[in-house]
């Protein structure tokens, strides 16, 4: 889930920024730093919203720049446990279909995909289910739930996300639609049967002897 934080963090402003309000040189310097870093204790960091507090700069011998320490609210995302979501498909491949999920991306692996025997339609880029002929493709609008975290603080592009969509009230939208009106049509006719009244049966006229 995203989350707005107060963090603190020492930033050091380049020679050519001196001349610019320290505020702003410290935001920009924060940004550059600090936007799109993953660590496993706030999630990924998206964006830095605002600074707070500036302190005193100081310097370093043989070092041009100007170092502060800072106080700062941010925009970060962390993906919780048994969290749902609901994104699009961003790429689909033969072992299941990548969903963005914040700055991140997440796998439905095919097994976490449906009940049903899945193939890989490559020419269309889509997978398939065999009985029902149900497609997922990039675009479709899904909800899933975050089974596995698992954060990589130095390449943040190999953070693992891992998602199923075969439990209930999940998967791609119109599945779930589909589903709901179908038991809706289904409790319909079982309250029908329930209530209806049965015909009454018309007595047999009696015939007139000549």
């Amino acid at each position: 889930m995203y989350k707005k934080m107060r963090l603190a963090d020492t930033v050091r402003i380049a020679p050519e920024l001196l001349g610019d309000p320290v505020e702003a040189a410290v935001n920009h310097a924060l940004r550059d730093k600090l936007e799109g870093l993953v660590d496993k204790r706030i999630g990924a960091v998206v964006a830095i919203l605002d600074v707070a507090e500036v302190g005193e700069g100081h310097i370093l011998a043989g070092d041009g720049g100007v170092y502060y320490d800072a106080t700062f609210d941010a925009l970060t995302f962390i993906p919780d446990m048994q969290e749902i979501m609901e994104a699009n498909v961003v790429e689909v491949v033969e072992f299941g279909v990548f969903i963005g999920i914040g700055p991140l991306d997440g796998l439905v692996h095919v097994s976490q995909l449906t009940d049903e025997y899945v193939s890989y339609d490559e020419k269309n880029s889509r997978l398939i289910t065999k009985e029902s002929g149900k497609s997922i493709t990039v675009g479709d609008h899904v909800r899933a739930r975050i089974i596995a975290v698992s954060l990589n603080e130095r390449e943040p592009r190999d953070s693992k996300i891992g998602l199923t969509m075969r439990q209930h009230a999940l998967g791609k939208l119109e599945w779930i639609e589909e589903a709901r009106l179908s038991l809706e049509k289904d409790k319909g006719k079982v309250k029908d049967k329930a209530t209806g009244k049965k015909k009454e049966k018309k007595p047999a006229e009696s015939g007139e002897s000549a």
